[in-house]
């Protein structure tokens, strides 16, 4: 099981108002619909998911936000697949081995670019960054 393919779709930042105060940051990810598809390595052709996901992260109180969606392509086994593709289309699930592949890349991969585009409009991190404290003993 691997992620061969990542992209973004969608970019999404807003800065709504100057961040001053308290700030609550809340990062999500979904798994908005997993699809089959095929991938050609040379010229095998392979069965694959393309799962679509979207990561929000919010800024309150009405900060700002940042939406990524995107797209991922996910390859296995055909019997895989299949399995992975069958538990979404039925009760709109992902077991947990597979899901915790995704999020890690899409987590990975989303945590950075909000990173950045949240230094691009002057937003706080969306992520805890290391402070250094100095010891005034």
């Amino acid at each position: 099981m691997t992620v061969v393919g990542f992209n973004f779709t969608k970019i999404n930042v807003e800065r709504k108002q100057p961040s001053k105060g308290k700030i609550n940051i809340s990062n999500n990810v979904l798994i908005k619909d997993i699809a089959e598809s095929n991938f050609t390595i040379g010229q095998d052709e392979q069965k694959s998911l393309n799962i679509i996901f979207q990561f929000n992260s919010t800024y309150e109180p009405n900060v700002g936000s940042i939406e990524l969606v995107g797209e991922l392509i996910y390859i296995d086994d055909i019997q895989r697949i299949n399995e992975v593709h069958n538990l979404w289309v039925e009760h709109k699930k992902v077991e947990k081995d597979v899901m915790t592949e995704i999020l890690n890349v899409v987590l990975n991969r989303c945590n950075i670019e909000a990173l950045i585009l949240a230094r691009d409009i002057n937003l706080p991190s969306p992520i805890p960054l290391p402070k250094i404290k100095v010891d005034t003993n």
